[in-house]
Protein backbone atom coordinates (compact mmCIF):
# COMPACT_ATOMS: atom_id res chain seq x y z
CA UNK A 1 0.00 0.00 0.00
CA UNK A 2 1.55 3.32 -1.30
CA UNK A 3 -0.24 6.84 0.58
CA UNK A 4 -0.51 9.64 -2.04
CA UNK A 5 -1.49 13.37 -0.97
CA UNK A 6 -3.63 15.46 -3.46
CA UNK A 7 -6.38 18.89 -3.29
CA UNK A 8 -8.23 21.11 -5.47
CA UNK A 9 -9.55 18.90 -7.57
CA UNK A 10 -12.71 20.89 -8.21
CA UNK A 11 -14.51 18.55 -10.23
CA UNK A 12 -17.61 19.71 -12.09
CA UNK A 13 -16.04 23.26 -11.67
CA UNK A 14 -15.59 25.25 -15.33
CA UNK A 15 -14.46 28.31 -13.89
CA UNK A 16 -10.92 26.74 -12.72
CA UNK A 17 -10.51 25.77 -16.00
CA UNK A 18 -9.54 29.18 -16.84
CA UNK A 19 -8.93 30.79 -13.37
CA UNK A 20 -5.68 27.60 -12.66
CA UNK A 21 -5.12 28.05 -16.36
CA UNK A 22 -6.12 24.32 -16.48
CA UNK A 23 -5.70 22.66 -20.44
CA UNK A 24 -8.61 21.03 -20.99
CA UNK A 25 -11.79 22.43 -22.86
CA UNK A 26 -14.72 22.30 -20.49
CA UNK A 27 -15.39 20.46 -16.88
CA UNK A 28 -16.57 16.86 -18.70
CA UNK A 29 -13.02 16.91 -20.40
CA UNK A 30 -11.39 17.39 -16.80
CA UNK A 31 -13.41 15.63 -14.55
CA UNK A 32 -12.25 12.38 -16.96
CA UNK A 33 -8.43 13.57 -17.30
CA UNK A 34 -8.19 13.90 -13.40
CA UNK A 35 -10.28 10.93 -12.69
CA UNK A 36 -7.78 9.02 -15.51
CA UNK A 37 -4.79 10.73 -14.01
CA UNK A 38 -5.75 9.27 -10.52
CA UNK A 39 -6.40 5.95 -11.51
CA UNK A 40 -3.68 5.71 -13.77
CA UNK A 41 -1.52 6.43 -10.68
CA UNK A 42 -3.05 5.25 -7.71
CA UNK A 43 -4.28 1.25 -6.93
CA UNK A 44 -7.12 -0.19 -5.15
CA UNK A 45 -5.02 -0.93 -2.20
CA UNK A 46 -3.62 2.66 -1.83
CA UNK A 47 -4.64 5.78 0.47
CA UNK A 48 -5.34 9.04 -0.60
CA UNK A 49 -5.81 11.79 1.52
CA UNK A 50 -7.31 14.81 -0.51
CA UNK A 51 -6.94 17.69 1.34
CA UNK A 52 -9.70 19.61 0.29
CA UNK A 53 -11.94 21.25 -2.71
CA UNK A 54 -12.42 18.27 -4.40
CA UNK A 55 -15.65 19.30 -5.91
CA UNK A 56 -18.23 21.71 -6.72
CA UNK A 57 -20.65 22.41 -9.02
CA UNK A 58 -23.83 20.09 -8.23
CA UNK A 59 -23.36 17.47 -5.56
CA UNK A 60 -25.35 15.10 -7.63
CA UNK A 61 -23.39 15.28 -10.62
CA UNK A 62 -19.61 15.95 -8.97
CA UNK A 63 -20.19 13.07 -5.56
CA UNK A 64 -20.50 10.28 -7.72
CA UNK A 65 -16.87 10.62 -9.33
CA UNK A 66 -15.58 9.21 -5.61
CA UNK A 67 -16.55 5.93 -6.27
CA UNK A 68 -14.88 5.98 -9.93
CA UNK A 69 -11.26 6.42 -7.64
CA UNK A 70 -9.18 4.01 -6.82
CA UNK A 71 -8.11 3.20 -3.24
CA UNK A 72 -9.15 4.32 -0.06
CA UNK A 73 -9.84 7.55 0.07
CA UNK A 74 -10.29 10.35 3.23
CA UNK A 75 -11.10 13.68 2.90
CA UNK A 76 -9.75 17.17 4.87
CA UNK A 77 -12.10 19.25 3.85
CA UNK A 78 -11.58 22.98 2.04
CA UNK A 79 -13.43 25.84 1.82
CA UNK A 80 -15.34 24.81 -1.35
CA UNK A 81 -16.14 20.74 0.44
CA UNK A 82 -19.68 21.49 1.33
CA UNK A 83 -19.24 19.48 4.59
CA UNK A 84 -16.59 22.18 5.67
CA UNK A 85 -16.96 23.29 9.03
CA UNK A 86 -16.54 26.70 8.23
CA UNK A 87 -19.91 26.66 6.44
CA UNK A 88 -22.78 27.86 8.21
CA UNK A 89 -25.49 25.25 7.36
CA UNK A 90 -25.96 21.68 5.99
CA UNK A 91 -22.23 20.57 7.08
CA UNK A 92 -23.55 17.23 8.86
CA UNK A 93 -26.79 16.43 5.99
CA UNK A 94 -23.58 17.34 4.05
CA UNK A 95 -21.09 15.10 5.95
CA UNK A 96 -23.19 11.95 5.29
CA UNK A 97 -23.36 12.47 1.72
CA UNK A 98 -19.66 12.56 0.98
CA UNK A 99 -19.40 9.70 3.41
CA UNK A 100 -22.15 7.71 1.17
CA UNK A 101 -20.50 8.76 -1.95
CA UNK A 102 -17.34 7.03 -1.05
CA UNK A 103 -14.98 8.93 1.24
CA UNK A 104 -13.90 6.74 4.06
CA UNK A 105 -13.01 9.36 6.95
CA UNK A 106 -13.84 12.97 7.04
CA UNK A 107 -11.58 15.16 8.76
CA UNK A 108 -11.82 18.66 9.64
CA UNK A 109 -8.95 21.55 10.28
CA UNK A 110 -5.64 20.57 10.72
CA UNK A 111 -4.10 17.52 11.25
CA UNK A 112 -0.58 15.80 11.98
CA UNK A 113 0.76 12.69 10.18
CA UNK A 114 4.05 10.91 9.72
CA UNK A 115 5.49 11.53 6.45
CA UNK A 116 8.90 9.54 5.68
CA UNK A 117 9.64 9.39 9.36
CA UNK A 118 8.72 13.53 9.57
CA UNK A 119 6.16 14.26 11.76
CA UNK A 120 4.00 17.12 9.80
CA UNK A 121 0.32 18.47 9.85
CA UNK A 122 -2.07 18.79 7.28
CA UNK A 123 -4.70 21.14 6.49
CA UNK A 124 -6.18 22.47 3.24
CA UNK A 125 -4.77 26.20 3.42
CA UNK A 126 -0.90 27.31 3.69
CA UNK A 127 0.37 29.35 6.53
CA UNK A 128 0.85 32.18 4.71
CA UNK A 129 -0.03 32.84 0.91
CA UNK A 130 -3.40 32.20 -1.40
CA UNK A 131 -4.57 32.05 -4.96
CA UNK A 132 -5.63 35.43 -4.93
CA UNK A 133 -3.83 38.54 -4.06
CA UNK A 134 -4.44 38.42 -0.25
CA UNK A 135 -4.64 35.65 2.25
CA UNK A 136 -8.54 34.32 2.94
CA UNK A 137 -9.62 32.39 5.55
CA UNK A 138 -6.80 33.14 8.34
CA UNK A 139 -8.99 32.20 10.95
CA UNK A 140 -8.94 28.65 9.33
CA UNK A 141 -4.94 28.11 9.22
CA UNK A 142 -2.83 26.88 11.30
CA UNK A 143 -0.16 28.69 13.29
CA UNK A 144 3.38 28.53 11.88
CA UNK A 145 5.75 26.38 15.04
CA UNK A 146 7.65 25.02 12.30
CA UNK A 147 6.31 22.30 11.53
CA UNK A 148 6.29 21.11 7.69
CA UNK A 149 2.74 21.54 5.90
CA UNK A 150 1.11 19.68 3.56
CA UNK A 151 -1.65 22.16 1.88
CA UNK A 152 -3.77 22.91 -1.17
CA UNK A 153 -5.68 25.87 -1.74
CA UNK A 154 -3.17 28.00 -3.59
CA UNK A 155 -3.90 25.90 -7.00
CA UNK A 156 -0.55 26.74 -9.35
CA UNK A 157 1.30 29.38 -6.96
CA UNK A 158 3.89 27.18 -5.85
CA UNK A 159 4.90 23.43 -5.54
CA UNK A 160 7.12 24.26 -1.99
CA UNK A 161 7.48 27.52 -0.34
CA UNK A 162 9.16 27.48 2.87
CA UNK A 163 8.17 24.45 5.22
CA UNK A 164 4.82 24.34 3.21
CA UNK A 165 4.42 21.59 0.01
CA UNK A 166 1.23 22.24 -1.83
CA UNK A 167 -0.36 18.77 -2.81
CA UNK A 168 -2.72 20.34 -5.15
CA UNK A 169 -3.39 18.68 -8.78
CA UNK A 170 -2.25 21.75 -10.18
CA UNK A 171 1.43 21.32 -9.52
CA UNK A 172 1.45 17.36 -9.56
CA UNK A 173 0.27 17.05 -13.56
CA UNK A 174 -3.24 16.61 -12.29
CA UNK A 175 -2.40 13.57 -10.00
CA UNK A 176 -2.31 12.46 -6.57
CA UNK A 177 1.45 12.72 -5.75
CA UNK A 178 3.32 9.69 -3.28
CA UNK A 179 4.33 9.92 -0.19
CA UNK A 180 8.05 9.00 -1.03
CA UNK A 181 7.95 12.15 -3.51
CA UNK A 182 6.92 14.14 -0.44
CA UNK A 183 9.15 12.95 1.52
CA UNK A 184 11.72 13.61 -0.64
CA UNK A 185 11.30 17.54 -0.47
CA UNK A 186 10.93 17.31 2.85
CA UNK A 187 14.60 15.84 3.43
CA UNK A 188 15.84 18.04 1.02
Amino acid sequence: MTRFFTADLHLGHRNIIHHSHRPFGDADEMNAALVDGWNDTVGQDDEVIVLGDFAMGRLDDTLPLVNRLHGHKVLLTGNHDRCWFGHKNGVERNLTRYLDAGFSDIWQGVVTLEVGGVAVIACHFPYRGDSHDHDRYTAHRPEDHGSWLLHGHVHESWKVRDRMINVGVDVWDYRPVAEERVAALIEK
